[in-house]
């Protein structure tokens, strides 16, 4: 029987655990919290931080696993390679995944090698960073250089708000590191979603039309998304040959990927993340209803070294829009109302609280409360509603 050793626990490793499981696989997990939901999928569990990379190492070596995956936990991506690339198992190179897992490093090696990137810096000292802002066009994001879910982003308009920005992303940076970069505005909708490579070629490649509620603490958080993407096939023809040559760059072999890409005003097209891990906001789920091809399952047969994969490129069947339920404040949950007129498109509902629980106001994927998932007639209808998706759900909180 096969063992996998899954890095972390939240909720979208319950479909990871699940594919495990329906292969025959024996699944573990492990973080700091024993209270995360998916330990109560998987076969045993293991109080280990995956920050803790020699921790994680000396856990997957006494259990003698097969594979160890980090499914849409940015923290434990590096740590999953760098446990693989000492064990002897499947992995992208420690070293590649390393550079793909900081925002600096990765907006660097992009420049680098002839990409199309944003200016941008990374630094420790905020005064160094203070003294660097007039070598940027304004405005600016900061971010912290290694964290996800859009936690300590913040979109900065003049030098005078930069500190506080400075501030909020070191707070969720477990390096003390933060990335200053310009702001590419955005042509159309930007896109997140999930691709696949094997044995150094891609396999699939997949484009959305990401969604933000700017009425959100953090409107940086995605809020929605729906396919199949509107932007051009030349743009999407560009970034997938693009995606193709950092994969070759980075000798990334057979992974999934989470890619966020964007249109810039300038009518660039940029990679702006490139991540060998599944996405959050179950993006691998809606891509199988919407294009037959299983994502995750595959991700977990190839992270064990199994070869006999059944990927490939199939174009979106039908309309498809994802919300990403949320409240713009805290509270007591009471409801979610669905306007008629909407719920004859709805395919799924995934909610992931009840009535009078507590829940947080939205500034990152982690305050999310749920998923609702819509199959639409015509690509008018899904854009149309998905672009004014607070006009027909409403989150009721006392």
């Amino acid at each position: 029987m096969k063992r996998i050793l899954l890095l972390g626990g939240s909720r979208y490793l319950v479909p990871v655990i699940k594919e495990a499981h329906e292969l025959g696989y024996y699944v573990i997990t492990c973080d700091y919290l024993p209270e995360n939901i998916a330990h109560k999928y998987s076969d045993e569990y293991h109080n280990v931080s995956i920050i803790d990379k020699e921790k994680v190492l000396q856990l997957a070596r006494e259990l003698y696993v097969d594979g160890v995956m980090s499914f849409a936990t940015d923290p434990g991506v590096t740590t999953a390679a760098y446990v693989c690339e000492q064990l002897g198992l499947p992995t992208c190179p420690y070293s590649s995944v390393e550079i793909l897992q900081n925002k600096d490093k990765f907006r660097r090696f992009l420049k680098e090698n002839g990409f199309n990137v944003p200016a941008s810096a990374g630094y420790e000292s905020i005064d160094e960073a203070i003294s660097d802002a007039g070598r940027f066009q304004w405005p600016v994001i900061v971010k912290p250089v290694d964290s996800a879910g859009s936690k300590g982003v913040t979109k900065v308009n003049s030098p005078d708000k930069l500190r506080e920005a400075i501030y909020e992303a070191l707070r969720f940076s477990i390096s003390g590191r933060f990335i200053i970069e310009e702001f590419i505005e955005k042509l159309g909708d930007s896109s997140d979603t999930d691709c696949f490579s094997i044995n150094g070629k891609m396999a699939f490649v997949s484009f959305s039309n990401q969604k933000f509620d700017e009425g959100a603490q953090n409107p940086y958080t995605p809020a929605g998304y729906s396919w199949p993407s509107k932007m051009s096939l030349e743009n999407q023809k560009e970034l997938a040959n693009e995606f193709q040559r950092l994969i070759s760059l980075l000798k990334l072999g057979t992974s999934i990927y989470n890619v966020e890409t964007r249109v810039g005003r300038d009518g660039k097209p940029y990679i702006m993340e490139f991540t060998p891990r599944g996405g959050g906001n179950r993006l691998s789920e809606v891509l199988h209803y919407a294009t037959g091809v299983n994502l995750i399952r595959n991700a977990v047969k190839a992270a064990v070294g199994e070869t006999d994969l059944d990927i490939a490129q199939r174009p979106c069947i039908g309309y498809w829009g994802e919300v990403i339920l949320h409240s713009n404040k805290s509270g007591v949950f009471i409801s979610i109302d669905l306007a008629d007129e909407l719920k004859v498109f709805l395919f799924e509902n995934n909610l992931w609280v009840k009535a009078n629980e507590s829940i947080e106001e939205f500034v990152g994927a982690n305050t999310s409360i749920g998923t609702l998932i819509f199959r639409f007639d015509t690509q008018e209808q899904c854009e149309y509603y998905m672009n004014r998706i607070g006009e027909f759900v409403h989150v009721n909180v006392q």
